[in-house]
C-alpha cells in the first residue's frame, strides 16, 4: 500500500504526485500488486492505471484502517506522500491497524520517523551522534517556553513537531510574537510539543539529499544552497543546486554529517533530506533538521539531476540495494554512482499575496510559497535570470522609494527580495552594502550585482540545447532531457530526433492559485496520448514538482521558462506537426497567438475561437446568435465609463478585468460606492486609468453550474455536469461541486445539454470546452465558456470513469467523437462524487477567510459514495475540516439569508446539537421553534462572544453567512478564530444545508470504501 500526500496544500504539493507515480510505476513493474489510498483527484498517481486498487478517500486513519482491512497489504509504504503519510503511518502504528492486519512499515519504520519529527527525541539523537545543533530546549505549554525564553532570548525560531512547511512556526523577534507564535505552534504540533531554537539567522543554509540502502551504502544525490539566508524556510527561498560558496573541506564535512544523520535517525532505506546551517565567519556547522522522507526538495534535487530519487527509493525500500539499480539516464552506471552536473539549476519560489489581503507578506520559517519555477543554465547568470523570467507574476515588484528605503527593505525576507535587490544595484548600492543590509554571500552578491547591470551578458553567443545526463558527460545519456544554454560559436544542439513527427506540448510553469496541479493532469494526459498516436511527445515546462517534467513522460522534455522566445526556440530545434496549447492553463493560451504568428500550427481549438470566447463582446454577440441568455453585461474602458455602465447594467455588479486568472481581482459590488472604491484599488500606477473592464449583472441567489465536454468540431459530448453546493459568486475553483448534480430536474439538464452543444458547435471547438451557468428563478443564464481545459477535467473523468483529457488528445490529433466509443450517459452510475476545495487561510495570518468571486483554494479532495450526504461528509474530512457528530453549533446569518436559516438550525438541534447564535440569528428561528442555547453577544459589544467560545473550545462547528469583509468586522474574527482553532467554518447557506444532511448521514451508519476500479470496472478500459 501505498499513501498519497492529500490534497495540494502550502508546504506540500504536486512533488508527491511526482514521487507517488515513481513508486507505482516500478513498484508493478517489479511484480508488486499496488493499493494506493489518496483524497486528491487532480492527481496522475489516482488514474487507475497507476495502481491495482485506488482508492480516493480520506486520509484519515479509520478510513485508511478500513483500506487496510479490505484489501490486505502485506506492506505499508508512507515516505512519499510527505507529511501527511508519515503521520498517517505513525496513527495506525500507534493504535495496532498495522499489527492487527499484519502490514509491515518498510521506507522508514516507527522508530525511524518518531527519532526525525519528534523534535526532542531528534536533539538527542545527533548529540548521541556527536553532532551539534542550535542551542534549544523543548516545550509543550506556554509556561514551558516562556521559562526557556531568558537563556536563549530574542530573536528565537519555533519550529512545531510532527508538521509541514513550518506549519505553525516562525521567528520571534518580540516578546509579543513571541507568546502568539508558541501557542500557534503548539495548536500546529499534533503532539503539542515545540522546539525552541537559538536564533542562527544570517547563517548560509544548505541542504544534502542522501540516499541509503540495507546494505549501509550511502550517496549524496545533490546539494542546494538557499541563496537567502537562514531565517526563511527553504520552500520560500530562492535555491541554487550544486552549492557554489562552500570550500572543498568545508563541503566534506557536511557530506560526513548529513551520512551521520540518517544513519543515527535509522532510516534505512530510501531518500532524506538533511538541512544545515553554517556560519560563514567561523564555518560551525549546525544540524537542523532531518526529513525521513521523499521531501519538496528531493523532488527538486532530482530535476536538477535527473537521479530519480523516488524510483529508487521504492525499489530500496522492497530490498534492494543501490549497486544493483540501473541508472534511468546513462544505463550505464548503477544508482550507487553519485551524480555529478556540469551546470547550474536554480529554484525561484512563486507567491500568491496578492490573493490574501491584509496578509502579513514578510518570509520566515513559516513556508507561504504555492508553487515554484526552476531553470538550468550553463552557469549561474544563466539559470538565475531564466528562473527570475519563469515566475509569470500576476503583479510587478514595486520599486519606488530612495536607495535608503530599498536597502531598509532588504533587511527581512520578502517574496520581491530580489526584485529590490536588483533594483538597489541599479541605483548604485554596492556589494558590501547589501551584504550589511541582507546577509546574502558576498560570492552571491558579485553575480547578481553584474547580471542587474548587464542583464544580456550572459546571454552572448548561440542558444544551444544541452543534455542532462548525472555524470557531468562521462557517460553519454540515453533519457532524452534537455535545457538552453548560451555559448560562444555556432549552435551545436544535442537532440538527436528520430524519424516520427512530433507534437509540443505546453505546460503549465509554476503552481499557483488559479493554474495548479490539474492542468499538469491534462499535459501528462496529452504526451501518453500522442506517444500511443505514434508521434513523439515534446514537453516544455519549468515546474519541478511535476510530473509532466519527468524524463519518462514524454519523448523529449525541455525544462525552459514558458515565455514566447524561449517555447520558438525549441520548436526551431523540434519542428514539429504542431503545439497543444489547451491543457496547460492560461499559460499557453497567452503563447497561442504569438505562436501562431510566427507560423506555428495550433492543433486542436483555433486561436481566434479561444479569443472570441474571451473577449466578452464577441461572446455576447455568439450567444445572441444562437439566442441564448447571459446577464446583462457592459465593458468600459475607464473609471467614468465604469460608472455609466454600472446604470445601465445594474446592481449588484460582478466586476473583473479582462483575461483574468483565478478569479484574479474579480468583485461583487452592490452600489456605486463600492464600484468606485474596487475602481481605485485596482487602478494601475502612475495615474493611467485607462484599461478594460468588465460589469455583469450579479445573479444573487442563483446555483451555479459547471459543464465539462468534448467536442470535434461538429459533435459534442457532455461529460460532466456539476451543481455547486454554494450560491452563485464563489469561484468555481473555491466551491463545493457535485456530480451528478443533486437537485436540478431531467429538463434542465437537457437544456444544459442543448445550450453546450450549441456553443461548442458555433465556437467550432476541437478537444474540451467548459462553460458555466447559473439557474436563476428557473432560468439558464451563461455565464462564460473556455474551449480548453478547466480545472475539473481529473475530477470528473475519475467521477464517471473516463478520461477526458485523453478522449480531447485524439480528437486534437485528428480523430472524430464517433472513434472514441464513449458512453451515451457517462453520469448515470450509483455513485455521487463530490468535489471540495482546501483554503490555505491558515497560512496567512491577517487575512479574511471569507469565500468569494476571486479563487484562493491551493488545492482539491473528492469523496465518493453511493449517496450525496455521505459523499460531502467524505470531502468534509478528506478536506480537513471533518463534521462534528456532536457539540455546540454557532450559527449567525445575514439578514436575508435569516429565514432560511431555520431548516439548518432544526436539523442540526434534531441531530442532538446545542445551538448558540447572535440575537438577530436567535430572534430568527426561535420565532419558528428552534430552541437556542444561548445568545452571544458581537464581538465587538464585549464578552463572552463566540470567539471566545471558540478559543476555549466549546464551539464545534461554525456556520457564519458573511455580512462584508471588513478587516475587524465580525465576521472576520470569527472566521478567523475558527481557522487558528481548526474549527469547521461554512460561510454559505447552502454549504450549512450540506454540512446538516451529511451530520445525520454519518450518524445512520458506517460509510463503505471504494476503489475506482470497482466504481467503472467497465470503463477503464477506454484509452
Amino acid at each position: 500500500m501505498i499513501l498519497g500526500s492529500g490534497p495540494i496544500v502550502i508546504g506540500q504539493a504536486a512533488e508527491f504526485d511526482y514521487s507517488g507515480v515513481q513508486a507505482c510505476k516500478v513498484l508493478r513493474e517489479e511484480g508488486y500488486e499496488v493499493v494506493l489510498v489518496n483524497s486528491n483527484p487532480a492527481t496522475i498517481m489516482t488514474d487507475p492505471e497507476f495502481a491495482d486498487a485506488t482508492y480516493v478517500e480520506p486520509l484519515i486513519p479509520e478510513v485508511v484502517a478500513k483500506v487496510i482491512e479490505k484489501e490486505r497489504p502485506d506492506a505499508l509504504l508512507p515516505t512519499l506522500g510527505g507529511q501527511t503519510a508519515l503521520n498517517l503511518a505513525k496513527a495506525l502504528q500507534e493504535d495496532g491497524t498495522l499489527e492487527k492486519f499484519d502490514v509491515e512499515l518498510i521506507g522508514a519504520n516507527y522508530d525511524a520517523i518518531n527519532r526525525a519529527e519528534d523534535r526532542d527525541l531528534f536533539r538527542t539523537c545527533m548529540e548521541e551522534a556527536g553532532l551539534k545543533m542550535p542551542k534549544s530546549t523543548i516545550a509543550h505549554t506556554i509556561e514551558e517556553a516562556q521559562s526557556a525564553l531568558p537563556d536563549l532570548g530574542l530573536p528565537i525560531i519555533i519550529r512545531p513537531a510532527f508538521t509541514l512547511g513550518g506549519r505553525g512556526g516562525g521567528i520571534a523577534r518580540t516578546e509579543e510574537e513571541f507568546q502568539r507564535m508558541v501557542q500557534t505552534g503548539l495548536d500546529a504540533s499534533p503532539i503539542t510539543q515545540i522546539l525552541l531554537d537559538e536564533s542562527v539567522l544570517g547563517w548560509g543554509e544548505f541542504e544534502l539529499e542522501v540516499m541509503r540502502d540495507h546494505h549501509d551504502n550511502v550517496v549524496i544525490v545533490c546539494s542546494i544552497e538557499n541563496i537567502d539566508p537562514m531565517g526563511v524556510h527553504t520552500g520560500d527561498s530562492v535555491t541554487v543546486a550544486p552549492q557554489q560558496t562552500l570550500t572543498d573541506a568545508l563541503y566534506q564535512k557536511l557530506r560526513d554529517q548529513a551520512i551521520a544523520v540518517i544513519r543515527a535517525v535509522g532510516v534505512e532505506t530510501g531518500g532524506s533530506n538533511v538541512q544545515f546551517a553554517v556560519d560563514p565567519v567561523s564555518e560551525e556547522i549546525r544540524v537542523i533538521e532531518m526529513n525521513p522522507r521523499v521531501s519538496r526538495s528531493s523532488a527538486l534535487a532530482s530535476k536538477a539531476t535527473g537521479f530519480p530519487i523516488a524510483k529508487i527509493a521504492a525499489r530500496l525500500a522492497v530490498g534492494y540495494a543501490l549497486e544493483e539499480i540501473d541508472n534511468d539516464i546513462t544505463q550505464a552506471t548503477p544508482a550507487s554512482f553519485e551524480p555529478t552536473i556540469d551546470y547550474v539549476v536554480v529554484k525561484w519560489p512563486r507567491f500568491a499575496f496578492e490573493k490574501f489581503e491584509g496578509a502579513d507578506v514578510s518570509l520566515s520559517t513559516h513556508m507561504k510559497s504555492v508553487g515554484e519555477a526552476m531553470a538550468i543554465g550553463r552557469t549561474f547568470k544563466q539559470a538565475f535570470a531564466k528562473a527570475m523570467r519563469s515566475r509569470e507574476l500576476d503583479t510587478d515588484a514595486k520599486l519606488d522609494g530612495t536607495l535608503d528605503e530599498l536597502m531598509t527593505r532588504l533587511e527581512r525576507g520578502t517574496s520581491d527580495r530580489f526584485d529590490v535587490l536588483f533594483e538597489a544595484f541599479r541605483q548604485g548600492a554596492s556589494v558590501e552594502d547589501v551584504h550589511a543590509r541582507s546577509s546574502i554571500d558576498r560570492w552571491y552578491l558579485h553575480e547578481l550585482r553584474e547580471l542587474a547591470l548587464d542583464p544580456e551578458a550572459p546571454f552572448a553567443g548561440s542558444r544551444q540545447y544541452k543534455s542532462v545526463d548525472t555524470c557531468a558527460a562521462e557517460f553519454a545519456a540515453r533519457t532524452p532531457y534537455f535545457y538552453s544554454g548560451w555559448e560562444r560559436g555556432e549552435a551545436r544542439h544535442e537532440v538527436e530526433r528520430g524519424d516520427r513527427p512530433s507534437v509540443v506540448i505546453l505546460g503549465g510553469g509554476p503552481n499557483r492559485i488559479g493554474q495548479g496541479i490539474e492542468f499538469d493532469y491534462c499535459c501528462v494526459h496529452a504526451a501518453m496520448t500522442v506517444r500511443a498516436a505514434d508521434r513523439d511527445a515534446v514537453m516544455i515546462n519549468c515546474n519541478p514538482e511535476t510530473v509532466s517534467t519527468d524524463y519518462d513522460t514524454s519523448d523529449r522534455l525541455y525544462f525552459e521558462p514558458l515565455t514566447l522566445e524561449d517555447v520558438l526556440g525549441v520548436i526551431e530545434v523540434e519542428q514539429p506537426e504542431g503545439v497543444i496549447v489547451q491543457f496547460g492553463g492560461q499559460t499557453p493560451l497567452r503563447l497561442a497567438k504569438g505562436l501562431e504568428d510566427a507560423g506555428v500550427t495550433i492543433l486542436g481549438t483555433s486561436v481566434d475561437a479561444i479569443d472570441l470566447a474571451e473577449d466578452r463582446g464577441r461572446f455576447g454577440d455568439l450567444l445572441d446568435r444562437l439566442g441564448l441568455k447571459a446577464p446583462p453585461y457592459a465593458t468600459a474602458g475607464n473609471t467614468p465609463e465604469a460608472i455609466a455602465a454600472s446604470e445601465k447594467v445594474g446592481f449588484p455588479l460582478l466586476v473583473r478585468p479582462s483575461y483574468v486568472l483565478g478569479g484574479r481581482a474579480m468583485e461583487i459590488v452592490y452600489d456605486t460606492a463600492n464600484l468606485e472604491d474596487y475602481l481605485r484599488r485596482t487602478a494601475k500606477p502612475g495615474g493611467d486609468d485607462t484599461r478594460e473592464i468588465f460589469l455583469d449583472r450579479f445573479l444573487e441567489n442563483a446555483i451555479e453550474v459547471d459543464v465539462d465536454a468534448l467536442c470535434d468540431g461538429r459533435e459534442v459530448w457532455v461529460g460532466g455536469i456539476m451543481q455547486h453546493v454554494e450560491e452563485a459568486g464563489i469561484h468555481s475553483g473555491d466551491s463545493a461541486c457535485v456530480l451528478p448534480p443533486h437537485s436540478l430536474g431531467p429538463e434542465m439538464l437537457e437544456e444544459i445539454r442543448t445550450q453546450t452543444t450549441a456553443i461548442a458547435r458555433e465556437l467550432g471547438v476541437i478537444g474540451l470546452i467548459n462553460i458555466q451557468y447559473a439557474v436563476h428563478d428557473g432560468t439558464l443564464y451563461v455565464i462564460e465558456a473556455n474551449p480548453r481545459a478547466s480545472r475539473t477535467v481529473p475530477f470528473v473523468s475519475k467521477a464517471i470513469g473516463v478520461p477526458l483529457a485523453k478522449m480531447a488528445s485524439r480528437l486534437m490529433l485528428g480523430e472524430k467523437l464517433a472513434d472514441l466509443q464513449l458512453p451515451a450517459d457517462p453520469m448515470g452510475g450509483d455513485h455521487v462524487a463530490v468535489k471540495e476545495a482546501v483554503l490555505p487561510f491558515d497560512r496567512f495570518h491577517g487575512s479574511d477567510a471569507i469565500l468569494g468571486p476571486e479563487m484562493r483554494s491551493t488545492g482539491e479532495v473528492m469523496g465518493v459514495a453511493r449517496d450525496f450526504p455521505t459523499a460531502f461528509a467524505k470531502a468534509q474530512a478528506a478536506a480537513g475540516s471533518k463534521l462534528p457528530q456532536e457539540g455546540t453549533v454557532f450559527l449567525t446569518v445575514t439578514d436575508t439569508d435569516k429565514s432560511a436559516a431555520f431548516a439548518i438550525g432544526q436539523q442540526l438541534h434534531d441531530l442532538g446539537f446545542k445551538i448558540v447564535a447572535t440575537a438577530g440569528t436567535a430572534q430568527a428561528i426561535r420565532g419558528m421553534g428552534v430552541p437556542v442555547h444561548e445568545v452571544l453577544q458581537k464581538v465587538g459589544d464585549g464578552s463572552p462572544n463566540v470567539v471566545d467560545w471558540i478559543e476555549r473550545g466549546d464551539v464545534s462547528l461554525v456556520i457564519n453567512t458573511p455580512t462584508g469583509s471588513g478587516a475587524r468586522s465580525d465576521g472576520w474574527e470569527i472566521r478567523r478564530a475558527a481557522v487558528a482553532h481548526g474549527v469547521p467554518c461554512i460561510t454559505t447557506l447552502s454549504g450549512g444545508v450540506a454540512a446538516a444532511r451529511a451530520i445525520a448521514a454519518a450518524r445512520a451508519g458506517d460509510a463503505e470504501v471504494l476503489s475506482l476500479q470497482e466504481l467503472h470496472p467497465q470503463r477503464l478500459g477506454v484509452a
